[in-house]
């Protein structure tokens, strides 16, 4: 149960870090060879959430690899496609499919499948 709460944790992460990014990069600007375009992406501060996300993941991820199977951890991997889904709907607004809830509901189920 550790293992799964752990990676869905990871997920999360992974997921988390993934909208930071897409944030970040809305805000830049065409690319400009000056300091004030430097400086914009410097201080974006959805870039630096990004990468704390994506940096606490891979610690979190090489710490699960460590100390637990890797057949078990790495399916659960795929959770990180819910976060996703749930991301485009309630950060970006989008229209999610009825194939892709399929997909979501196969996913849930492959990981309570893994889980036993």
């Amino acid at each position: 149960m550790k293992v799964i709460l752990l990676t869905i944790l990871q997920c999360f992460l992974l997921a988390s870090g993934q909208v930071c990014f897409k944030l970040a990069v809305e805000k830049i600007t065409k690319f400009q060879f000056s300091w004030a375009y430097f400086i914009d992406i410097l201080t974006n501060w959805c870039l630096l959430a990004s990468g704390v996300c994506l940096i606490s993941a891979t610690v979190l991820w090489g710490f699960i690899l460590k100390h637990f199977e890797f057949s078990v951890a790495y399916p659960i991997t795929a959770f990180a496609y819910v976060f996703g889904v749930l991301a485009a709907i309630f950060i970006f607004h989008e229209t999610v499919s009825l194939t892709r809830w399929l997909g979501v509901v196969l996913i849930i189920l492959g990981v309570i499948l893994i889980a036993k």
